[in-house]
């Protein structure tokens, strides 16, 4: 068991995305005794920070149907910024697995620890971690914390911190706020699995200080983020202790130790040509009767808007990526259609989030001549983790196809 995982619909610039190996990052606990979970779940809530920031939730649709979800690995370039870099000189010798563990055992309430695991900053690019399993005698709760750093004023680092949008991420409370040093805080309070199939909780605290270093604390009411049952109604930590144990100092000196090639941050060494139009294109090609009941609030290359007929809510996603040519063999396969003026359409129709059962998602997929690619789906359901609302989506094919089609897309730049 560790604290890092989960796949979800991706939220950052999905082109970047596709370009790396596909395939979700359900890392086998056994194989790597959790390495890469942390990082994982971060990244499932940066974008769904980014989700909240204009982004969509977009699933890419590969060869024969299948969903290219995004690698474990930091999963698109962000945007650079021109604020003071992240300290890069280890202060000390890196930090152990075993010192990781006796301070966060020292920090936590009084209690019984059991289940300990940890890795050092010197052992993996992935970062250092510590986990274990928390008794403070009302229930065993999983506590694990894990370190890194981002670049100061990055999107990352927005993203990171941002609260999510609740089409693509439910949760109970979330709230984000700076601190008196100049660090931004979130705490969250959500679920395990976004469709509530089990009743796993998990709480979760991001920090992220003026100097680029970041804290990530997450807890369970399970001794095992996944795989055990309940055993209590509450993780262990309440929002006030789970604030004091991720801004403690002694976190902050250690991610000064990580060795700058296992800590240095993932944003891009340069800033992307910024994208605006998606929003505001995808609304203007909706087609009339559609009731727009909520929309992305950003208006960028991602974007979502959720609709109502009248016969139920239904989530509609579309990303505009550029020169996607070098993929296109995987993307359009022989059944694909190529139109006159050279562009490709792929149609797919299937079920939606998967352990929703009678949720399904109609995409069509469409690249220019120019490898433009706009690809655009719509869900018989508000969100992608909620029950299906209605018995299709609220645009047909047909509807989907003429808007992925549109000569508007051309000016989302």
């Amino acid at each position: 068991m560790s604290v890092e995982q989960h796949n979800d619909p991706l939220g950052d610039r999905l082109s970047a995305a596709l370009r790396e190996t596909a395939g979700g990052f359900d890392t086998d606990r056994a194989a790597l005794a959790a390495a890469g979970l942390a990082r994982g779940r971060r990244l499932r809530l940066r974008r769904g920070g980014a989700v909240a920031g204009g982004a969509a939730g977009l699933a890419l649709i590969g060869a024969g149907g299948a969903l290219l979800l995004p690698p474990g690995q930091p999963h698109a370039p962000q945007r650079a910024s021109a604020a003071a870099k992240p300290k890069a000189t280890p202060t000390a010798a890196p930090v152990t697995g075993d010192q990781l563990l006796r301070t966060l055992e020292h920090l936590l309430p009084k209690g019984r620890t059991s289940g300990q695991e940890s890795r050092g900053a010197d052992e993996s690019p992935l970062g250092p971690y510590a986990h274990v399993v928390y008794d403070d005698g009302k229930g065993k709760g999983a506590v694990g914390v894990s370190l890194g750093r981002v670049e100061p004023g990055s999107e990352q680092a927005r993203q990171s911190t941002a609260c999510p949008d609740k089409t693509f991420t439910p949760y109970d409370h979330c709230s984000t706020g700076m601190l008196p040093d100049g660090s931004t805080l979130r705490l969250l309070q959500g679920y395990e699995y976004p469709d509530r199939r089990v009743d796993t909780k998990w709480w979760s605290a991001e920090l992220v200080t003026p100097a680029g270093q970041h804290v990530s604390v997450s807890e369970w009411n399970a001794a095992a983020e996944k795989g055990a049952p309940v055993s209590r109604a509450e993780p262990p930590l309440n929002r006030a202790q789970l604030k004091k144990l991720a801004t403690a100092a002694v976190w902050r000196g250690y991610v000064d130790s990580i060795p700058q090639d296992r800590g240095k941050p993932t944003a891009a060494p340069s800033a992307p040509h910024a994208v605006t139009g998606g929003r505001t294109t995808l609304l203007a090609l909706l087609p009339k009767g559609l009731h727009v009941v909520a929309r992305s609030q950003d208006d960028t290359d991602s974007a979502y808007a959720v609709v109502n007929d009248g016969k139920g809510r239904s989530l509609v996603q579309v990303n505009v990526q550029a020169d996607m040519r070098d993929v296109a063999g995987d993307l359009f396969g022989a059944d694909s259609e190529t139109l006159a003026n050279g562009t490709r359409v792929a149609v797919h129709q299937g079920p939606g989030e998967k352990g929703r059962e009678g949720v399904v998602m109609w995409t069509v997929d469409t690249m220019r001549a120019d490898g433009r690619r706009v690809v655009i789906s719509a869900f018989n359901s508000g969100t992608q983790h909620d029950a299906a609302t209605r018995r299709t989506p609220a645009l047909t094919v047909e509807q989907l196809r003429a808007i992925a089609l549109s000569p508007k897309w051309d000016q989302v730049r």
